[in-house]
């Protein structure tokens, strides 16, 4: 298991976090605004240098905010195809726990536990849990 509160993990994993993260925001057409809220409702100076450098390293809650969001593109692309896993974040989501949301609505909204929760409920659909 990684430390992510030991520097030098995060300053191993911080460079290829913030790309993966960049990336996946791509993919999944993810407007700036609703990016920063993922990473933790960082600001526009700090969010934007990050893109415009991403070799710097973060903090425990950004690397598991990316962690976690690495993990759901992952699972995504292994139960639906390409096209449909990039888009299912901002779909409407009939699912009980999503409470009527999108589920890019209701990470945000809920912190690091709707993090984990879409993380387990696409873990156990693909039964990895």
């Amino acid at each position: 298991m990684i430390d992510l509160n030991d520097q030098g993990e995060r300053v191993r994993l911080s460079g290829g976090a913030l790309r993966a993260f960049f990336n996946i925001m791509a993919k999944w057409q993810v407007k700036d605004d609703d990016a920063k809220a993922l990473l933790g409702g960082i600001s526009n100076g700090a969010f934007y240098a990050l893109k415009k450098t991403p070799d710097r390293t973060l903090d425990t809650d950004t690397l598991t905010r990316i962690s976690y969001l690495v993990g759901i593109f992952k699972a995504l692309h292994i139960l639906y195809g390409d096209d449909l896993a990039d888009k299912w974040i901002s779909l409407p989501n009939k699912n009980r726990i999503f409470h009527g949301l999108t589920p890019l609505a209701f990470i945000q909204a809920g912190g690091l536990l709707s993090f984990q929760t879409v993380r387990r409920l696409l873990d156990a659909r693909r039964g990895g849990v």
